[in-house]
């Protein structure tokens, strides 16, 4: 009686801890091989807009000074802009600062010894001809401080969408290519993103203070931007 007591029992525990374990049954299919590529296309453009960097710089023994000289020599070059036949809406203030100037000399406490007022403007023009007749007519207007040009696209949409393509046809060459010298076929476009939409723009061109010879006027070259589009794929290989 006892030994059949403990037969039932075992075989019962045995039923209760296989009737909690959870079981699996997968049948999922093995994840297509596949062949990743990435290409970038590039297109030139010329620029169609140009952005001129200038100010003014004075010095006064008073703060009032240094403001008053600086604000006499940007109405000039405010007038010079206008008459330039640049719109007032593609001027804007991009630095204005009054800073004091101190005498380190003798192991003193520093010293105010002067005051030097900042005005920074820039311009956009669309007259790419003539930035370097503008450039000249600031300096005679007043200014003193050019930090450059810089030229740039103002649309850019069409450049872009045919690097894009030509991205895209050469990510296909390249699988297609790859899928030939291995021998298998390429199957469907799994997945397509894309990076860049990079400008490569000119760089900023300075402008020397010097003196130049009478109706010579600033040379300035716009050359051209060069904008890239890098596309990545993705393809099945089809055996």
């Amino acid at each position: 009686m006892k030994k059949i007591l403990i037969s039932t029992l075992s075989v019962l525990a045995l039923s209760a801890c296989n009737s909690g374990a959870p079981t699996y049954i997968t049948s999922g299919e093995v994840p297509m091989a596949k062949i990743q590529v990435s290409a970038t296309g590039t297109t030139n453009m010329a620029p169609d807009m140009a952005t001129v960097s200038a100010g003014v710089v004075t010095q006064g023994k008073t703060a009032r000074e240094a403001m008053f000289g600086n604000a006499t020599k940007m109405t000039r070059v405010f007038e010079e802009l206008e008459a330039a036949g640049i719109e007032k809406k593609y001027i804007t203030t991009s630095q204005l600062s009054l800073q004091p100037k101190y005498n380190y000399q003798n192991r003193q406490a520093p010293k105010i010894e002067s005051y030097e007022a900042r005005n920074t403007v820039s311009a956009k023009t669309y007259d790419l001809d003539a930035v370097g007749a503008m450039l000249d007519a600031l300096v005679k207007a007043g200014v003193n401080n050019i930090n450059g040009v810089q030229f740039s696209i103002k649309d850019s949409k069409a450049a872009k969408n045919q690097a894009r393509e030509e991205a895209i046809r050469e990510a296909r060459e390249k699988a297609e290519s790859m899928a030939s010298a291995a021998g298998v076929k390429l199957g469907k476009l799994k997945s397509l993103s894309e990076s860049g939409g990079n400008f490569n723009p000119r760089p900023s061109v300075a402008y020397a203070m010097e003196a130049r010879s009478a109706g010579a006027t600033t040379p300035v070259s716009a050359g051209e931007q060069t904008i890239s589009v890098t596309v990545n794929m993705s393809y099945d290989i089809v055996e």
